[in-house]
């Protein structure tokens, strides 16, 4: 039995908000601001629905970190899928 390779072992991302589609990718990690704290995604996540709260979230993708600022809305891990759907949404500088 071979090991996976990181790209069969890899979230689909999507974030999204009433006003647009912000990011469409696959990540290594997800951390978002949940109304009651910070929260981390790896591959293999049980399924959930958090309601979010306001701050920024990270996104660990291959090419490197993206950040946004997110703002009230609900986040789902299904199937190693994670849709964000924020209310408010904006790029964040990558740090």
């Amino acid at each position: 039995m071979t090991p996976a390779s990181s790209a069969e072992r890899s979230l689909r991302v999507r974030v999204i908000s009433p006003s647009t589609a912000a990011f469409s990718g696959t990540a290594e990690s997800v951390i978002a601001p949940a109304h009651d704290g910070a929260m981390g995604i790896l591959y293999g996540h049980a399924p959930m629905v958090v309601l979010l709260g306001e701050g920024l979230l990270r996104i660990r993708t291959g090419d490197g970190p993206r950040h946004f600022r997110v703002a009230r809305g609900f986040l789902q891990v299904l199937d190693n899928t994670v849709a964000v759907l924020a209310e408010e949404v904006e790029p964040a500088a990558d740090s």
